[in-house]
């Protein structure tokens, strides 16, 4: 019969295996934290429309280690917000005309150029799409997710404009 005190060292080197084996597994699989982006430039200016992404993508590029600065001069690289559009499509209907589903789609556009060239690039647009249920009965409830998937449209496009300006390379001298 084993006492107490053997039982609580069996029991913690048991959670200690089994902690270990987890950390093991984890790092495994490749699984890797998402890390800063690699961007060519320092400074950054932002131009053009006021978005509702706007405050998320600097913060999202000030997060990476560049500085947003408020004059063109004195800047690497330049990026002009164009634009943005939400939409709201039907996708199904019931049998008695209802609206079962529909597609939210966020698109947002914009062109970057480098502070030593005079030609812009050419502009680019980010899409991010959402297909979601509805039902008349839970109102409030649907009205709070499509409020959260427009949310994480959002911030995808953030994250895929960060990803796009990361694939850019400072010109040749």
């Amino acid at each position: 019969m084993q006492t107490s005190r053997s039982l609580v060292v069996s029991r913690k080197n048991i959670i200690t295996g089994m902690i270990l084996l987890f950390a093991l597994a984890l790092s495994a699989c490749g699984f890797q934290l998402r890390g800063s982006a690699d961007l060519s430039f320092k400074k950054l200016f932002i131009q053009g429309s006021k978005l509702s992404i706007s405050k998320d993508l600097e913060r999202s590029i000030k997060t990476n280690g560049v500085q947003v600065i408020k004059e063109a001069e004195d800047a690497d690289m330049l990026l002009e917000l164009m634009g943005e559009s939400n939409q709201k499509r039907i996708l199904s209907l019931s049998g008695g005309g209802l609206v079962r589903e529909f597609e939210l789609i966020y698109i947002v556009r914009f062109r970057v150029r480098q502070a030593s060239s005079p030609l812009w690039g050419p502009e680019q647009t980010v899409r991010a799409r959402r297909d979601f249920s509805y039902d008349d009965n839970a109102l409030l409830g649907k009205a709070e997710e499509e409020a959260r998937l427009n949310s994480d449209m959002r911030n995808d496009a953030v994250r895929e404009i960060l990803r796009r300006l990361t694939a850019i390379k400072p010109a040749e001298k």
